[in-house]
């Protein structure tokens, strides 16, 4: 038998009703193998790496071969796309195995992506290149390892089968892990079908696993709503702070949880750009880098009109009313949690009247300027008694730098900053190296042809992300000219 850890003989997900998925079987691929794994990941599940040299746990995290235990499924979802609502999405192409209890007591779904055909893959095949499930094992450790809260990637399978996307590829299979793959767009598609006695199933699903302290609120289910606007509110600023840009920010990609999901054409940011976006097909610019906050928002306005049902009039209030009053406090905390951070990675220790004025004057600044990864781990060596900083050579506009690091010393004297301390505290805070898209597509050139080292090196490092680590500093330069104008598509 492959060396996994035994799943569960049923996963939670399977206490709901069956109008919420449906059972798929894997279509096997021909001659398996293993591109890489997550060496943490696997030992928080309870895996030995020397698991991943036996075939049989190959063929089973390909879907060539299933578990006594496992059942497959694939989840049933709607949701907004680019604000347009898509009444019947779905898992297209990842279907869940079960769930593994980790060695921190712990329990993670287990899915597969790129495991073939659903009920729900419409046009799709149902299949993963190895392009993409490269872009998303790396990315989504990376952000776990940034200290965001994200799914989960385990390892990537290969074979040689092809699929057609612009051109033909190899097929691969992610295998994944969240505490739950539920989205916004659950609740959306009972809502518009007026099923709304499985809303409060699955409502009550969610604050019995994962939102327990909802269950005594006076309005559980308004409390459910607030709580995960707030930790909406809380991911997002998390994304603005590092640059990352998700791309494709529709609301069947947000998750119930507040974790980052289903990682396509995302990028982070090299030279700051306000309006970056990094997906050739949002034309608009939808999903632009500034405009996450408020697409956040909107996206918790589909979540709430989808549990509208759900809300027991209060104080002659109706069921827009109450949600449009939680939904008021989105900003603020939103706000709070960016300006945080923010202060965090300027080295400040409190919060005071102006600080917001330094944080928008400084990315005014920035704008098209400085490479935002690079420029911020340069701040934690910025010495207040010297007039003009080494960092300002990274501006084209230095005059507009040091007009504000006049701003900048004031605040650090007015809290009598310590500089040691400071740069302590900011290293910890501003990473020394992000997944930049040009490192990602050397990386995948590499393994389309059979080298898979880049991507387990580029793995490694990124899991000690705010660690200078000697060797390394290639992984932190901006991109060259060839890798510019790289873009990307959904199918990436």
């Amino acid at each position: 038998m492959p060396r996994l850890p035994r799943l569960s003989p049923q996963s939670r997900f399977e206490e709901l009703p069956e109008q919420f998925y449906k059972r798929v079987k894997p279509q096997p691929l021909n001659n398996p193998y293993l591109v890489a794994f997550s060496p943490v990941m696997a030992e928080l599940l309870g895996m030995e790496a020397d698991a991943f040299e036996d075939q049989e746990t190959i063929e089973v995290l390909t879907g060539n071969r299933l578990l006594e235990n496992s059942d497959p499924l694939a989840m049933l979802y709607a949701g907004h796309q680019f604000g347009h609502f898509v009444p019947q999405l779905g898992d297209g192409r990842a279907l869940m195995l079960g769930d593994l209890r980790a060695a921190d007591g712990s329990d993670w779904e287990i899915q597969l992506k790129g495991a073939g055909l659903t009920p729900f893959s419409r046009m799709g095949d149902g299949r993963a290149v190895l392009r993409s499930t490269i872009r998303e094992f790396l990315c989504s450790e990376a952000m776990a390892a940034l200290g965001i809260p994200s799914t989960r990637a385990l390892c990537i399978t290969g074979s040689a089968d092809p699929v057609y996307r612009e051109t033909t590829e190899t097929a691969a299979v992610l295998t994944r892990a969240a505490p739950s793959h539920l989205r916004f767009g659950n609740f959306e598609v009972f809502f518009y079908r007026q099923q709304y006695a499985e809303l409060k199933i699955l409502a009550d699903f969610i604050i019995r696993h994962f939102y327990p302290d909802s269950a005594t609120a006076e309005n559980p289910y308004l409390d459910l709503l607030g709580r995960v606007a707030e930790r909406t509110a809380s991911l997002i600023a998390k994304w603005q702070l590092v640059g990352f840009t998700h791309g494709v920010l529709n609301s069947d990609n947000m998750s119930i949880l507040g974790l980052t999901i289903d990682y396509g054409p995302f990028g982070f940011l090299d030279t700051f750009e306000s309006a970056f976006v990094c997906n050739h097909t949002d034309a608009q610019g939808r999903y632009a880098y500034d405009q996450q906050p408020q697409v956040g928002l909107f996206n918790l306005s589909c979540l709430a009109q989808a549990m509208l049902p759900l809300f027991d009039q209060e104080d002659g209030q109706n069921a827009a009313e109450m949600a449009r009053e939680v939904l008021q406090g989105y900003q603020g905390s939103y706000e709070s949690f960016y300006n945080k951070g923010m202060a965090a990675k300027l080295g400040l220790t409190d919060s005071r009247e102006g600080d917001d004025r330094l944080f928008s004057s400084l990315f005014a600044t920035m704008e098209g300027q400085v490479d935002f990864t690079n420029f911020f781990r340069g701040l934690c060596d910025f010495d207040e008694s010297v007039d003009k900083p080494p960092l300002r050579d990274q501006f084209i506009q230095r005059e507009k730098f040091d007009l504000w690091c006049i701003d900048y010393r004031q605040r650090l004297v007015a809290e009598s900053s310590n500089r040691e301390k400071r740069r302590a505290s900011m290293l910890a805070c501003n990473p020394h190296y992000i997944l930049r898209n040009y490192l990602v597509h050397k990386a995948i050139v590499s393994a389309q042809k059979g080298d898979y080292s880049e991507v387990v090196e580029l793995q490694r490092v990124l899991q000690t992300p705010f660690v200078e680590q000697a060797g390394m500093s290639a992984y932190t330069d901006p991109p060259p000219d060839w890798a510019r104008g790289l873009e990307l598509s959904c199918s990436s």
